[in-house]
């Protein structure tokens, strides 16, 4: 019975050996499973913040293009500070993953290889006590079999000493060692007895321990690490919670930005910006006028006309369309000439002057670069040890020759600017008036093709004759004298005679050399008329007579009139 009893019980402990190691071995299982799993979402965490970045600068304007021009207005504005939010946002999920991998990822890593150490110890320590008690048993079996094979020895001993006894036909000294025999075994079985009751209490003791402390103190142990196990998973997914709240302030805060950035989106101020950017400076046409083909000479000299574009274009004459500039398409799609007179006048300005201001600043950057290299030269000077200052000469000349280019290219954009604001004219038109039209000191004849880009009143120039097919008719019979030389035009103490009337279709200031102010329907004399330059002289009274717009008037020739056109 007691062989069955421990039988039982070192079964039991085994199987409760076996359940704890294979609930901790699925422990450890399930703590690598779950670093698994937080691995994976602080790859997903890391891949999503790399392709938001990527979206972010997909979308980011571009230098030197369109999109870098259409920054200025306010829904442009408010999405590139969507794709720098966005870019903050993507980096919240970057913060994500770091904290991801050095706060849980690395910390279970760790804590596994301490916890495989733990468990293997615990159930080491178990296996050898369970080994010791078992072996212990065993010894004290031993001492009980052999003291019950002493027993055994010693009655059969007592029990053939007592028959040699008895039995008369046997000799005295048989019975003496009978008796002796019998002696003998009984003292075996009596140290046996003492061995025995000895190992069975050293056992008892042993059990007991066993059962009582050292088993205990394991289950114990391996309790406590499953507790250690759980409590820590336990704070990993408080972490993982915790990694996001943390960011969830700065992520409010990139989408506040965002919302405040829609917010300022001022529908108004972007269509204004679009009216300022594409703004030509183009008066609008006047009324298209009766062309009465009952009368033959009549010329109207511009109807509908605009004055000449910068892009040199014909102007329109008398039976040709008018133009309605607001809708032409600009069919110039390159960089155009570099003083932008393919431009509207209000877009010219505003080239011309953004590039006075892009000068500018280059300027500023060479003179800045110039006082760096200046003051290097001074410190060399002071202490040759340092350097040679004539080492410095060679690039300080460079950069006053650039400087010299540099400010000569304001210059030249300056003078434009000031033409197209109506400060002052064009170069080539000063030059062209100062050697013949304008400056009666200088002699010198021009020939019968007069120059076609003098300066129109709104800054632009007319590179190409009127449109209008035209044919003269000549009537003086000298024809070199139809077209006087323009010295002699100012120098001739003889007034020029009147070859027919205008009436000013617009009002024109007149602050260039050689023209005249008009009024609008001011009616005016025709004493030269337009030669394919886009400007009629016109006399006022007897001392006061100057160059206008063609454009501006309506002119009336006289059909006997010296070099009047026919046209048809």
């Amino acid at each position: 019975m007691v062989e069955e009893r421990m039988g039982d019980c070192w079964s039991y402990t085994k199987d409760q050996f076996d359940n704890l190691e294979k609930h901790t071995q699925w422990g450890i299982e399930f703590v690598e499973r779950y670093t698994k799993f937080v691995k994976e979402r602080s790859e997903i965490e890391t891949n999503y913040a790399k392709q938001i970045r990527n979206l972010s600068k997909k979308y980011q304007p571009k230098k030197n293009s369109r999109e870098e021009e259409e920054s200025k207005y306010t829904s442009c504005v408010a999405f590139l500070t969507t794709l720098n939010e966005l870019n903050d946002y993507a980096g919240q999920h970057e913060v994500i993953a770091e904290n991801l991998t050095s706060q849980i990822i690395s910390e279970l890593s760790r804590y596994l290889q301490e916890l495989k150490t733990e468990r293997k110890s615990h159930f080491h320590d178990g296996r050898k006590a369970q080994q010791h008690i078992e072996s212990s048993w065993k010894q004290l079996e031993s001492c009980k079999r052999k003291f019950e094979r002493d027993c055994k020895e010693a009655d059969r001993a007592q029990q053939y000493f007592e028959k040699m006894d008895a039995d008369i036909n046997v000799t005295k000294a048989d019975v003496e060692k009978a008796r002796q025999q019998a002696q003998m075994r009984h003292q075996m079985a009596s140290d046996s007895k003492s061995d025995y009751s000895a190992y069975l209490q050293k056992f008892n003791q042993e059990q007991n321990e066993h059962y009582y402390t050292v088993i205990p103190n394991i289950f114990q142990k391996l309790q406590e690490m499953e507790e250690r196990r759980i409590e820590r998973l336990g704070v990993c997914m408080k972490t993982f919670a915790e990694v996001d709240r943390q960011v969830l302030p700065i992520v409010g805060k990139c989408l506040d930005g965002m919302t405040k950035a829609a917010e300022s989106i001022e529908p108004k101020t972007d269509s204004k910006q679009v009216v300022e950017s594409y703004k030509s400076g183009f008066e609008p046409p006047g009324d298209v006028e009766f062309e009465d083909y009952g009368q033959a000479m009549k010329r109207t000299a511009s109807e509908t006309s605009l004055s000449n574009s910068k892009d040199g274009k014909e102007r329109p004459g008398g039976k040709s369309k008018g133009k309605l500039w607001p809708f032409i398409k600009n069919k110039n799609k390159g960089s155009g000439p570099e003083d932008f007179s393919h431009l509207p006048p209000e877009q010219r300005r505003k080239k011309l002057q953004g590039k006075i201001d892009e000068l500018s600043k280059d300027i500023q950057k060479e003179m800045d670069q110039r006082d760096a290299l200046t003051k290097m030269k001074d410190v060399y000077a002071k202490n040759p040890q340092m350097g040679d200052p004539t080492s410095v000469d060679p690039r300080l000349t460079e950069i006053g020759q650039n400087i010299e280019k540099l400010q000569h290219e304001v210059q030249k954009f300056e003078a434009w600017l000031a033409e197209v604001e109506g400060r002052m004219p064009s170069k080539s038109d000063t030059q062209r008036r100062q050697s013949g039209l304008y400056e009666t000191q200088n002699n010198t004849s021009m020939g019968n093709n007069c120059a076609q880009d003098r300066e129109s009143p709104d800054g632009s120039y007319t590179e190409e004759q009127n449109s209008e097919t035209h044919v003269k008719a000549n009537i003086n019979p000298n024809p070199t004298s139809s077209t006087p030389e323009f010295d002699d035009e100012f120098d001739d103490e003889e007034a020029l005679p009147t070859i027919g009337t205008c009436k000013a279709l617009y009002p024109f200031e007149g602050h260039n050399e050689g023209t005249i102010s008009v009024a609008e329907g001011e009616l005016l004399y025709v004493i030269e008329e337009d030669k394919g330059d886009g400007w009629t002289r016109v006399r006022r009274n007897e001392d006061e007579e100057g160059y206008v717009p063609t454009s501006y008037v309506e002119v009336l020739l006289e059909t006997n009139a010296k070099g009047a056109m026919t046209y048809i």
